[in-house]
């Protein structure tokens, strides 16, 4: 080979376009204290955002128990997610018919990684890649008809969906509140419902004032939340900070958080993004998924893990992703930013599939095969037993008398119920239009039915109006439950999941909050209708 000649790339880049060969790129360690910020040179800005330890909690009261106050180091080894679905009819189980076998989709394929306490490690890659899947996979919480395997462990030993939820955190994509609330009251009933019940009320309270001054929630802690199109609240860099609020109340020391500044302008991303890396700081173990990070914020990243087709294409930092890339012959330029390049570089673009396809694949086996995804697997499959053994008391058994719950049956009832009564008294417009309704409704069966006289005649229009009655406060009652839970299912999905409350708790606090408009609304509709048509006790 002469001097003059290249060797020819593993894998083919898409050139970069004359705009982009232009961008300029600066780096700066960012940091800010509440909304202000600094602009600098170039159209950047420095801030910086500092979470206070909780070391600062009083001498004694521990938010998490004894036993879990060690650092974890999560593992996964092995992932692999398959998605099903099943087209057999309700006709064809009722009648015992063979099911048809159903192909099964292959979405993540033999995925390794390891999350260090201390470090914040993102998930990036193209839309479609498998970031949120593995996401839900990690924590246990994949989709109906997708399946998963794989071995997860913490500290090297194997844990369960059980245990993994009550030392987890899961700040979800999209943002779900009871919007007629406020920031603390809605941070004093996750306080109730997630903190230990041996936990004082005094120190619950001195928690969530301390959460709320950590995440800068100071100026907005007596604003309402908020619903979109019916009532004003919160801004959406606020909404995030109080997603993170309700999770970090418990301090728990691994947390996962799936696109966290959707949604989200550059600052208030950078809000964010700077929230999670000050979270890793104090020790914690922090993973999350970005689309496409600006290059300020993929700066605050200490490890990546780039996903392609459903498979590892590089894990470590981002000096460590550009000097692999650049092995492969896919060099990033100086003044490019690397985390759109890494993207650019695997995603499968319109028109050429086959090539694209063909690069992800020689770049995820080739990490594969490297030192660097060897030493990852081998840590990843160090499993040296059940993570439980030495987690004793949080094993649970129908024999062992202990909940999985943090709060008792008591405490979940009481604190349902009254953010179930703060919400409907907090919303007035519902309940005045449920008035009116019933107040409408009974004076036009009320001019209908007039001054009924007590013969053949009247006593058959009675009988039909007596009909209307039960008709019409029946269907009215149904039709609102109907529309108050549905409304706030995703909500109760959410928090069931996350082990906040029961099924039966939900249902009957509902119910019991509902009640005394159940019980106004028929007295105000007989009490109107009743003698319009000539129903007195004395008619017969």
């Amino acid at each position: 080979m002469t001097a003059t000649e290249e060797t020819e790339p593993l894998i083919s880049t898409t050139p970069v376009s004359s705009a982009n060969k232009n961008q300029r790129v600066t780096y700066h360690t960012i940091s800010f204290e509440g909304n202000e910020r600094d602009v600098l040179p170039g159209g950047s800005f420095e801030s910086s955002f500092d979470l206070r330890p909780i070391s600062n909690a009083p001498t004694g009261v521990n938010f998490n128990d004894e036993n879990f106050s060690n650092k974890i180091t999560y593992t996964w080894s092995d992932v692999n997610v398959y998605y099903s679905v099943k087209t057999d009819r309700i006709w064809d189980r009722l009648a015992f018919r063979a099911r048809k076998s159903v192909p099964q989709k292959h979405i993540l394929k033999d995925v390794c990684g390891v999350a260090y306490p201390g470090e914040l490690l993102v998930i990036m890659g193209a839309s479609g890649a498998g970031k949120t899947t593995l996401l839900n996979a990690l924590t246990f919480r994949s989709a109906r008809g997708v399946s998963s395997t794989g071995l997860m462990a913490a500290n090297g030993r194997r844990i369960s969906p059980g245990i993994l939820t009550s030392r987890m955190a899961y700040v979800q994509q999209d943002d779900l509140f009871v919007g007629t609330l406020t920031v603390t009251e809605h941070l004093m009933f996750q306080a109730a419902v997630r903190m230990d019940r041996q936990i004082p009320q005094n120190q619950r309270i001195k928690r969530v004032n301390e959460v709320i001054d950590e995440l800068a929630l100071s100026k907005c802690r007596n604003t309402v939340i908020g619903i979109p199109g019916r009532v004003k609240g919160l801004s959406g860099g606020e909404m995030k900070r109080l997603s993170f609020a309700s999770e970090v109340l418990t301090d728990p020391p691994l947390m996962f958080c799936d696109e966290p500044t959707s949604g989200l302008d550059s600052f208030m991303a950078h809000q964010v993004v700077s929230i999670l890396k000050a979270l890793a700081a104090r020790g914690k173990t922090v993973v999350a998924t970005l689309h496409q990070p600006s290059s300020e914020l993929f700066a605050l990243f200490d490890k990546i893990l780039l996903m392609a087709e459903g498979r590892v294409a590089f894990m470590g930092t981002a000096a460590q992703a550009c000097a692999f890339f650049k092995t492969l012959g896919a060099t990033c330029p100086s003044n490019y930013n690397p985390a759109d390049f890494f993207v650019q570089v695997l995603a499968v673009m319109p028109g050429c599939e086959l090539t694209c396809r063909h690069a992800i694949k020689t770049t995820c086996d080739a990490f594969r095969r490297s030192e660097r995804g060897v030493n990852i697997a081998l840590e990843a499959e160090a499993i040296h037993g059940e993570f439980e053994d030495t987690l004793k008391r949080f094993k649970y058994s129908k024999n062992s008398g202990r909940s999985l719950y943090k709060a008792s049956w008591c405490e979940q009832f009481r604190a349902v119920l009254w953010r179930s009564w703060l919400s409907i008294i907090k919303e007035p417009i519902l309940i005045k239009v449920r008035f009116l309704q019933t107040i409408m409704v009974s004076l036009l069966i009320g001019v209908i039915y007039f001054d009924q006289r007590m013969d053949q005649d009247g006593v058959m229009n009675i009988n039909g109006a007596l009909f209307l009655f039960l008709t019409n406060m029946t269907f009215q009652n149904v039709f609102a439950v109907i529309n108050v839970f549905c409304a706030e299912l995703p909500i109760f999905l959410r928090e069931h999941k996350n082990g906040m409350y029961r099924t039966d708790v939900y249902f009957i606090c509902k119910t019991l909050a509902e009640a005394p408009i159940f019980l106004a609304i028929p007295l105000i509709f007989t009490a109107i209708v009743y003698p319009m048509i000539g129903l007195y006790p004395n008619a017969i």
